[in-house]
């Protein structure tokens, strides 16, 4: 667990490599290999020191996809085989921005004190979403595409900057709002691909779907912590920081199965919903 020069890498320092590394599988490859390191170094009950970082406010991207306002990027019907390409390589992009949403909280909230299981959690969590990045692009290359062929959502990392001082923040609109929404809208996805008989890739969606619930769960798992240690109330809390932060409000229709299994009851999510009716 040492670096070059004989000076152990922090794990903060980890989390700010992967973050400025630019390409997608490098920095999946960068993501899978620090993870297993700290899981190691943990096991062996000599992990690495916290310690500090710059991360950046944005992390390095790849020079492709052109990145959009939401939009203007294309839509394409899912019954087709153009369609079902798009709705793989926006997978992709939201996987790789969780890849570095998860790494960034270790990095940008080290003045925050935690139990070592908030970072054990976390690494956990980049590790899986590098896991599931590489399983669409296989998917992907396998259909001759590849991420990068198409635009991509510009705003998905505007949660992150807007989170960048305000811990109880990041843990309510990431994990708790937007990793939320995959849990509703991913079985849908599997439906697409059932329909195209495309066996790969719904063993792929089944895996990211599994995956995803454990990630809402830390969210939620660590904003009651958080909420315990100020004496808050974790509903009104939560309430409070997703209207400041995600005034479009959290949207129904909900799996309230796997957000319950997640660790999110519907006192949670749906006031907010109903404060934004859909038109």
């Amino acid at each position: 667990m040492t670096q070059e020069a004989g000076t152990q890498k922090t794990l903060a320092q980890m989390a700010e490599e992967v973050l400025r590394c630019g390409d997608g599988r490098a920095k999946a490859a960068l993501s899978r290999k620090y993870a297993a390191m700290w899981r190691e170094a943990r096991k062996a009950g000599n992990p690495p020191p916290l310690g500090t970082a710059n991360p950046p406010l944005q992390p390095a991207r790849p020079a492709r996809p052109e990145l959009l306002d939401p939009r203007d990027v294309p839509r394409r019907k899912p019954g087709t085989p153009e369609g079902r390409i798009a709705i793989l390589h926006a997978i992709a992009h939201i996987e790789l921005n969780a890849v570095d949403l998860h790494w960034d909280i270790i990095a940008r909230f080290t003045d925050v004190p935690f139990p070592m299981g908030f970072y054990d959690d976390w690494v956990q969590s980049a590790d899986e979403e590098a896991k599931h990045f590489n399983l669409i692009c296989d998917r992907l290359e396998a259909m001759d595409s590849h991420y990068g062929a198409l635009a991509a959502h510009a705003g998905m990392w505007r949660a992150a900057e807007d989170t960048a001082e305000d811990i109880m923040g990041r843990l309510a609109v990431v994990p708790m709002v937007l990793e939320a929404r995959g849990l509703d809208v991913t079985p849908g996805m599997i439906q697409i691909f059932k329909s195209a008989k495309d066996k790969e890739t719904v063993a792929a969606l089944e895996v990211i779907y599994a995956e995803e619930v454990h990630h809402v769960a830390y969210g939620s798992k660590w904003f009651h912590f958080l909420c315990g240690r100020e004496n808050l109330d974790p509903v009104v809390a939560f309430h409070d920081l997703v209207r400041r932060y995600f005034p479009s409000g959290t949207k129904a229709p909900f799996n309230e199965e796997k957000r319950a299994e997640a660790g999110l009851p519907p006192d949670f999510y749906w006031p907010l919903s109903e404060e934004h009716p859909r038109r």
